[in-house]
């Protein structure tokens, strides 16, 4: 199905829904995954596809852990009772440290002590 499209934009993104078109293949056509959309492969008859990666340096992933660590403190604070000093109040976060299919592991940190737990759930 071909149809002429109103808008016109970067070559790698569907004219008519905006959706990223897969790359040419072997067919006459480039077929949008989304809404059909069609246009000649010709098209993309000389058009040069360019990415790089960046990453981040060694010493900024550092200083980000080592903020972090400083900031232990944030977060929303619970009524959760500290097993250590037996203040009232911890602040929690959660990660996902097992599988997709299993529940997240919440840390508390007793807003007093410092103190730090672990419960799955």
């Amino acid at each position: 199905m071909e149809a002429a499209s109103s808008f016109h934009g970067d070559a790698d993104f569907c004219p008519e829904c905006g959706s990223v078109l897969p790359l040419p293949g072997l067919e006459d056509k480039v077929t949008c995954q989304r809404c059909a959309f069609a246009i000649d492969v010709r098209e993309f008859e000389g058009h040069v596809i360019k990415s790089s990666v960046v990453f981040n340096s060694l010493e900024s992933a550092s200083a980000a852990m080592e903020t972090e660590e400083e900031e232990g403190e944030k977060g929303p604070v619970i009524d959760r009772k500290c097993s250590r000093c037996g203040h009232e109040g911890m602040v929690y976060h959660t990660r996902q440290m097992r599988s997709a299919d299993e529940g997240q592991t919440v840390f508390y940190t007793c807003t007093h002590c410092r103190y730090q737990e672990k419960e799955d759930s």
